[in-house]
């Protein structure tokens, strides 16, 4: 199992970079408007292995934090780099390109398509890429089975339990071997010795393959498992003891 982080010879650079990156937003309208700051000159790095809790309180500013290193919203201010590559100034294009190719996503819900089995749910996205039908599905029942589903490659998502979803989900996250995995409360809807497993299994693919992952979570247990919590305060992202 590979991905873009294991280039042999390759001088390191982080995964993900904030470098005096800004983020508000406008609040109200008129002579009393103002903005609301999330980010205010925030530097940030993730390197390749490296698993990284993000804790923060409800309206601290995560959501903004994930939607920015997913590139799916532009800093005020400063330089978002991906695998060395700067993004500000990237065009729609060429940002959705680096998602594709560059990083995965979990949510907290599987957002698995229900009318396709484990293993399509997998192969689609490879597809996508231009992998060989071939290809994604070696690729696909490879990942699968690490994740300890080869028994389910061909069951549809309502045939499977909730762990076993989120641990597809997060196989399809990774099938096209990208550099940085961005989760949100991964573990949110599961109860918490399933929960404890998923995350055992995020952590071993991680390990694994190589790549990045920052995991927002309100779960301390598994924030304590991570190499290191961050948090957002005063508009900086900071490391917790």
């Amino acid at each position: 199992m590979t991905t873009k982080a294991e280039a042999p010879g390759a001088q390191p650079v982080p995964a993900l970079f904030f470098a005096k990156v800004e983020r508000r937003y406008a609040q109200g309208a008129g002579e009393g408007a103002g903005a609301l700051e999330i980010l205010r000159r925030a530097d940030f790095a993730i390197w390749p292995g490296e698993l990284v809790a993000l804790v923060a309180p409800s309206g601290a500013g995560k959501s903004t934090l994930l939607h920015l290193a997913g590139l799916l919203e532009r800093p005020d201010g400063g330089e978002i780099y991906v695998g060395g590559s700067p993004t500000a100034a990237m065009v729609d294009a060429e940002r959705t390109r680096l998602r594709r190719e560059e990083m995965g996503f979990v949510y907290q819900f599987h957002h698995l398509l229900p009318e396709f089995s484990a293993l399509e749910n997998v192969v689609m996205p490879q597809l996508i890429r231009g992998l060989s039908q071939r290809e994604a599905r070696a690729r696909a029942s490879e990942l699968l089975s690490f994740l300890g589903l080869k028994e389910r490659l061909l069951h549809r998502p309502a045939e499977l339990s909730g762990g076993e979803q989120q641990r597809v989900a997060i196989a399809r996250a990774v099938a096209n071997g990208p550099r940085l995995l961005l989760a949100d409360e991964p573990t949110g809807n599961l109860d918490p010795h399933t929960a404890a497993h998923v995350f055992g299994i995020l952590v071993s693919l991680v390990r694994a393959s190589g790549l990045a992952a920052l995991v927002a979570t309100h779960n301390m247990d598994l924030a304590a498992r991570m190499d290191r919590r961050v948090t957002i305060r005063d508009g900086l992202i900071e490391q917790l003891p």
